[in-house]
């Protein structure tokens, strides 16, 4: 046994099964003699449902995980450079991205045996909020052993949609360009270009997960109509089944009439024969 091992063992269980599954292990630590261990299973707190749900949406997605983070990292680098209106259409599309991870999150849990309200999925999505604007939120959201939303307070700054673009600096004569200008530029573009490429990538992996839940949409509705068709052809089975009895008992019914019928003509006839030959003994005695 290892700590991370059983902890990403047990956050990835449904939060109904964490604390036996943790009370098992304990005792499988203390089995093995690793008190310190034993200890530290111990102190792993259960999950509330919307950190479970985050949890679910790492571990069931993984795909999703890096684009995300890089997104953050271009978001937080562009806040840094970027003037209002960028920053407006950044806020946009990042407001959209993450409804979407929050719709895909519910969907996962409603598979999972646990449908979620309108209010343990803006815990999710205050979650994903503090994803893109914190760091240190990023890493233990990616870690998927969250025990508790985590905090979207620490975000990015808002932008009014009145506010002023910012006057671009000065540029440096061409004779003597400025060393800090184009370091800014060039991290400004890379910013850009990583948070276009992280959103093409989750608008890649999302289209495939809509795919997948298309497919499997259909295959249900397959699924569903063979079970139909099984249980019409059961019950027409069950039908054959008892119409075929009644007909061997009928026709163990007439086969015992057709031997107890037998019985009594032949009976009959041994009768018949007693009283012919009677019959003749007499006649044959009279002459």
């Amino acid at each position: 046994m290892d700590y991370d091992s059983v902890a990403d063992e047990l956050y990835a269980l449904r939060p109904e099964e964490f604390t036996a599954a943790r009370a098992s292990a304990m005792a499988s630590a203390r089995t093995a003699g690793d008190r310190e261990l034993a200890a530290r299973i111990g102190a792993l707190r259960k999950p509330s449902l919307a950190a479970w749900v985050s949890n679910l949406l790492v571990r069931s997605s993984p795909g999703e995980v890096e684009p995300l983070l890089r997104l953050g990292e271009g978001l937080r680098q562009a806040h840094q450079d970027l003037d209002g209106a960028q920053l407006r259409e950044l806020s946009r599309r990042q407001h959209a991205l993450i409804r979407a991870l929050s719709l895909q999150a519910r969907q996962l849990a409603k598979e999972a045996g646990h449908p979620i309200g309108e209010g343990v999925q803006r815990e999710v999505e205050n979650t994903l909020h503090a994803v893109l604007a914190d760091p240190e939120a990023a890493r233990a959201w990616a870690g998927g052993r969250l025990t508790k939303p985590l905090d979207a307070a620490v975000g990015f700054p808002a932008v009014a949609e009145g506010a002023r673009p910012r006057r671009p600096a000065p540029a440096p004569a061409p004779s003597r360009p400025g060393k800090a200008s184009e370091q800014q530029r060039r991290r400004l573009d890379r910013a850009r270009k990583e948070a276009e490429a992280a959103e093409r990538e989750l608008r890649g992996l999302r289209d495939e997960a809509a795919a997948a839940d298309r497919a499997a949409g259909e295959a249900k509705r397959q699924v569903d109509a063979l079970q139909r068709q099984v249980e019409e052809l059961t019950g027409e089975l069950e039908r054959i089944r008892s119409e075929h009895q009644q007909a061997r008992f009928a026709e163990r019914t007439a086969r015992e009439r057709a031997r107890t019928a037998g019985r009594r003509v032949r009976e009959a006839g041994r009768k018949a024969a007693t009283a012919a030959d009677r019959l003749e003994r007499l006649t044959s005695s009279d002459a």
